[in-house]
C-alpha cells in the first residue's frame, strides 16, 4: 500500500502476523504439525523430507508457507483442506497475503526468509480438495490465494506462536 493510500485515510496494509502451526512429513503430503521448536537451516525444516527433488525442496524452495486465512476460506467453499495437507511447512495467519510474494523478506521467530516464487499445485493435493480440483491454490488463477515457497537468509529456531513480520511491505 502506498503512503499516499495510508494518507488518503485507508489503514495501513498488515505487516505482522502469527506463526499458526509448524508442519513436517518423512516425505510427501500430508505434513504433519509439530508441537516443539524446529531448527530450520538453509536446506530447510529439520525432520522435513521431500520425496520428489525435482519440484520440492532445495535451496529456493526450502520453506513453503501458506496464510490461514486462505485455508478458512477454501474450507468454507466446502474444500477438506486443512493445515499441512497441501504441504506447507509454515502456516500464518494476520498477513496481507498479497504482499507475500517475489521478493518479499520475512522474520519468523529467529529466522529470515525471502520469498522466491509460488509453489504450484500438483495432483498429489487432490485430497484436500472438493471434486479433486486442486487449481484454487494455482497462482496463476487466483493471484495471492497460492503457497509460497521461500528461501532461508538466516537460519535458527521457530515454533507456533512467534511473530511473523514482512519487512517493508
Amino acid at each position: 500500500m502506498s503512503t499516499r493510500q495510508h494518507d488518503a485515510g485507508f489503514p495501513p496494509a498488515p505487516s505482522s502476523g502469527r506463526l499458526e502451526s509448524i508442519q513436517i512429513s518423512d516425505g510427501g503430503v500430508p505434513k504433519r504439525p509439530v508441537i516443539h521448536p524446529v531448527k530450520v537451516t538453509s536446506t530447510g525444516l529439520e525432520g522435513d523430507r521431500q520425496r520428489d527433488l525435482r519440484y520440492h525442496g532445495g535451496p529456493d524452495r526450502a520453506v513453503c508457507l501458506l496464510a490461514q486465512e486462505i485455508i478458512d476460506a477454501l474450507r468454507s467453499e466446502g474444500h477438506p483442506i486443512a493445515r499441512g495437507t497441501t504441504g506447507e511447512n509454515l502456516t500464518i495467519s494476520g498477513l496481507d497475503w498479497s504482499l507475500v510474494r517475489t521478493g518479499a523478506r520475512l522474520s519468523v521467530g529467529e529466522i529470515e526468509i525471502e520469498i522466491t516464487r509460488p509453489a504450484n499445485p500438483c495432483k498429489n493435493l487432490i485430497g484436500s480438495f472438493r471434486d479433486g480440483d486442486f487449481s484454487p491454490l494455482s497462482a496463476k488463477l487466483h493471484p495471492g490465494r497460492a503457497r509460497m515457497y521461500a528461501r532461508v537468509l538466516k537460519p535458527g529456531l521457530i515454533q507456533a506462536g512467534d511473530r511473523v513480520t514482512l519487512a517493508d511491505p
